[in-house]
């Protein structure tokens, strides 16, 4: 390819709505431009880096077995309707009606379209194990679409269904879709971590996710110091190790104490001389269908996922100061557990282990001291609600846990039969009886590893794209382009690069020397092959890696190989 017959429009500055550095450097760059909100033309460039990582994709699927098909974007409301989550899935499911007003959405997943294809076309436990996957446009209508290409309301995304016999079928498949995700992302040139998730509204027992490990990421993963160990899970995940109960045999007499003002846990902590942790905080949730009360240390925060899972219900929402002042009696910052009725409490685990601690009293500006869960109060639930933080144990060997940043690249589910069930997706198994399809599905959204490779991969200048999914490996840029003898000498290089099997660009815009070169480091080639009259002299051609700033001067007999050899190191 050359630069005067590519489009590739770099900008000097990015817009002033881009706000994280993928934005800012896809669009500085030419990869991308904007049509509408989350919605972007993906430029020859970009198109160039997705197909490279749609192709790793495609050979590690293949690899485990994988077979690729293509299902349509438009699905009918019905087959949604049947699986009950036409009326569920919320807001982000993109509705549309025909002419003849029939509902159809527009595709944010596909465990509907697959279950019942495979519910028509296999009966038999002799045709399984099945692999299915596709690479497509996935539509979800984010209230806020944000940060480029991560956050958008259309994208690429690789998407594949497991369909198994019974449990051990589907954690082989699952094991399978473990390595191949290693090795995509490791292909990639990522540095990230597969970690235990949340499997939010796509359900099932058991989800990893697939993170690119960046400063700027939107997501914590807290992960075992202890390389030998290997946990790793997001903040809405990880677990907390189970705390002694209370075995204080000296519990003191429940007191009231004036805390005039006091509604937050360090008003209450320096008024009473209590320390945070000593502190039971009382938290009303409304979930739509009831109020509880939700029971924390003082110093702790409530984790919201995984309250939603131990209620089983969709949504909760904190409580309103109306329905504060309904349940308790009293107005927000002095709800406490004692006395309270007509709400079911939820307690963490850490709150049974509190002796003598101090709480709301349900009345204003009144905190009670002494609080004893069993003889103050009691509970409905015990159970981990809380956030884990660093610095806390791991709950597998007991090390310290460590915090990084990561971005969401992939994640794999172990669905079970929550979607074959419901959707009367059956085989016959070797007994002749019906069982449902025991499924998994795994997805990776190829235009987020795009914007997150980089994320990770960036300096001042621009992008620094690892050697295997760059637009092209190389760009030549002869230094003077009315030199007849630098633009044959370049010319030559490229041929013979290209005929090598080297993705190469050749920079020939009768541009300045300054100008190619400040767009090749913003643009990421990987290498930088720079032809001036000491090259046409010399027969030493000069290479510049972009990710070291290394140049290393080559003689020409030995470019192809040289190039080579360099960019396996990449």
């Amino acid at each position: 390819m050359r630069a005067t017959e590519l489009l590739a429009p770099t900008l000097r500055e990015a817009p002033a709505d881009a706000e994280v550095i993928s934005h800012q450097l896809l669009l500085r760059a030419g990869f991308i431009r904007r049509v509408a909100a989350g919605v972007y033309n993906y430029l020859p460039l970009s198109v160039r880096v997705l197909k490279k990582i749609e192709q790793i994709i495609r050979e590690e699927m293949d690899r485990q077995g994988g077979q690729e098909m293509l299902m349509p974007i438009l699905q009918p409301a019905e087959l949604w309707q049947e699986s009950g989550r036409w009326d569920v899935y919320g807001p982000e499911l993109f509705r549309l009606k025909d002419r003849h007003e029939r509902d159809f959405a527009l595709g944010p997943t596909h465990e509907e379209i697959i279950t019942t294809l495979v519910r028509g076309e296999v009966n038999s436990y002799k045709q399984l194990p099945l692999l299915l996957y596709q690479i497509q446009n996935k539509y979800r209508d984010e209230r806020r679409p944000r940060f480029g290409l991560m956050r958008g309301r259309e994208f690429i995304m690789k998407d594949l269904y497991s369909f198994d016999c019974d449990e051990a079928g589907l954690h082989t498949s699952y094991l399978k879709m473990h390595s191949a995700y290693t090795s995509v992302f490791q292909r990639c040139g990522l540095r990230f971590r597969p970690v235990e998730a949340d499997s939010g509204a796509i359900g099932g027992s058991e989800t990893h996710e697939f993170m690119v490990l960046a400063e700027s990421g939107e997501a914590s993963v807290l992960f075992c110091e202890s390389e030998s160990c290997g946990y790793a899970a997001n903040v809405e995940r990880a677990a907390q190790i189970c705390p002694p109960e209370n075995t204080k045999d000296s519990l003191e007499k429940l007191t009231e104490k004036e805390t005039p003002d006091c509604r937050t846990i360090e008003e209450v902590s320096r008024l009473l001389g209590v320390p945070s942790q000593n502190i039971i905080k009382t938290l009303l949730y409304d979930t739509g269908a009831e109020v509880v009360a939700v029971l924390v240390r003082g110093d702790r925060e409530v984790n919201e996922i995984k309250l939603l899972n131990i209620l089983g219900c969709l949504r909760v929402d904190l409580a309103g100061e109306n329905i504060i002042e309904k349940v308790t009696g009293a107005g927000r910052g002095f709800s406490g557990p004692v006395g309270l009725r007509d709400v079911r409490i939820i307690a963490d685990l850490e709150v049974a282990s509190i002796a003598n601690a101090a709480a709301g009293a349900n009345k204003d500006n009144i905190h009670y001291l002494n609080v004893n869960l069993g003889r103050d109060f009691s509970i409905d639930i015990l159970a981990d609600i809380r956030m884990v933080e660093a610095g806390e144990p791991c709950p597998c060997c007991g090390q310290k846990l460590k915090e990084a940043r990561g971005i969401e690249v992939g994640q794999i589910f172990k669905l079970g039969d929550k979607y074959s069930k419901i959707l009367g997706a059956t085989y016959l198994d070797e007994s002749g009886k019906v069982k449902p399809f025991i499924m998994g599905c795994y997805g990776i959204g190829v235009t987020r590893t795009m914007a997150a490779a980089i994320e990770q991969n960036n300096d001042q200048d621009g992008i620094v794209w690892p050697a295997a999914i760059a637009p092209f490996h190389t760009v030549i840029i002869p230094i003077n382009t009315k030199d007849a003898a630098q633009v044959a000498l370049a010319e030559k290089i490229y041929a013979r690069l290209t005929l090598a099997g080297v993705d190469t660009l050749l920079d020939d815009r009768p541009e300045r020397a300054g100008v190619k070169f400040k767009d090749a480091d913003l643009i990421g080639y990987p290498l930088r092959i720079t032809v001036g009259s000491k090259a046409v002299s010399e027969k030493q051609i000069e290479i510049k890696t972009r990710r070291t700033g290394e140049v290393n001067m080559v003689p020409e007999e030995k470019l192809e190989d040289t190039v080579r050899e360099m960019l396996m190191e990449l």
